[in-house]
């Protein structure tokens, strides 16, 4: 047996504080992205009382508007921290396999329930596979018998499970994979369509799990492999549902009436706001060509778009096997979906990805940096470099 390439079993993380059954969740204030990255635009929301205190909201239903002149929420103060950073880096991508014949590939992974810092003095109890958000990246062969030991940390509250959409089988694995704090599960299978798929967290409540940051991507590559490209990278894009608006410093915590009706207070990729961006921003060079796995973990579609660049290859809905569309604007991805993305680079400059549903990008955090440097082509382009 083989680990797959490139990931290693997460330690536990060491002092990991874990919330209650309904955990914690936010995100931060995205001053900083929207003045760094976006520009002002002068829609950051103040806090307001969480939509908890309506009992009356149904799904058919909107949730009652607060007051312009609503007091912020006085929330607990921040918890102590798990871990650095809840973000997985969009360079932490399963490197490309070198064999030909299928092999038994060995898969670890461990669920972690961590307190995580969504901005400076914002705290939420995530639960996780591996300490990040999205969950480690599983590259397999189409051939391949997948051998997925599943562990629970013994410091979680809750037992956990693994979805995968790339399956064939009741469940995905969930079934076997129910997981108390402290043990270990085993499942295996048989990787029989090539694609880009959604793992997830099946245990009950589901959508709580997965609200609160248990999903992640594996890859089965078709036979013969996929062709070689410069740069790779891996995002995921989900939602927070919060007691508290954006900026609200101290510990926030879950929202489930805000997750029933589906209207989230932040929409973000790998995590948190400003999670690629900046020092965490992904990085090519002029005529590279450049590859993105991106997949939503969440509960709402995104409509991909990378300003500034065209798509020369789609791959809809992680049909990697299949033929691509070629010179696409924006790719619309479902929930629980996913897709590949390819382009070269022809100027240097800040490019952004967002989800073009831009107030989920402006207001919301669903924004990524690219950062290309190497020779301007005023043939080509002959503005500035700097993006929005």
């Amino acid at each position: 047996m083989t680990a797959v390439a490139g990931e290693q079993r997460s330690d536990v993380v060491s002092g990991a504080l874990t919330g209650g059954l309904f955990g914690a969740l936010a995100i931060g204030l995205v001053t900083a992205l929207t003045v760094g990255v976006l520009g002002a635009t002068g829609g950051i929301r103040s806090g307001t009382e969480s939509s908890t205190t309506t009992t009356t909201a149904t799904a058919s239903t909107a949730a009652p508007a607060a007051p312009a002149n609503a007091a912020p929420v006085a929330l607990a103060p921040a918890k102590a921290l798990g871990t650095k950073s809840i973000a997985r880096p969009a360079s932490s991508v399963a490197p490309a396999l070198s064999r030909s014949v299928p092999a038994t590939v060995r898969v670890d992974l461990e669920t972690q329930e961590v307190v995580a810092e969504i901005e400076k003095g914002a705290t939420y109890s995530y639960w996780t596979f591996n300490g990040t958000i999205p969950g480690p990246m599983v590259r397999v062969r189409v051939g391949d018998t997948v051998e997925l030991h599943m562990k629970n940390s013994a410091t979680s509250i809750l037992p956990h499970s693994i979805d995968l959409h790339a399956v064939n089988g009741p469940g995905g694995g969930a079934g076997a994979t129910q997981t108390n704090p402290g043990k270990e599960t085993m499942v295996t299978f048989k990787a029989l369509n090539p694609g880009l798929y959604v793992y997830h967290c099946a245990t009950a409540p589901i959508p709580m799990h997965i609200a609160n940051g248990m999903y992640g991507l594996i890859l089965v590559e078709p036979e013969g492999g996929l062709p070689p490209v410069d740069r790779e990278f891996y995002v995921m894009q989900g939602e927070l549902y919060t007691n508290a608006r954006l900026g609200i410093t101290g510990h926030h915590d879950f929202d489930a009436i805000k997750m029933d009706l589906e209207e989230p207070d932040y929409v973000l990729f790998n995590g948190k706001t400003g999670s690629l961006t900046g020092e965490a921003a992904m990085t090519a060079k002029v005529g590279e060509r450049v590859r993105i796995y991106f997949g939503v973990g969440g509960f709402l579609p995104s409509s991909l778009h990378l300003i500034g660049e065209i798509f020369d290859r789609v791959y809809p809905e992680g049909a990697v096997g299949s033929s691509p569309n070629a010179n696409v604007q924006t790719t619309l991805v479902p929930a629980g979906g996913a897709t590949m993305v390819e382009f070269t680079l022809d100027v240097p400059g800040t490019y952004l990805l967002v989800d073009h549903a831009l107030p989920r990008a402006i207001n919301k955090g669903a924004v990524a940096q690219l950062v290309v440097t190497g020779p301007a082509d005023a043939t080509i382009y002959s503005g500035t470099g700097s993006g929005h």
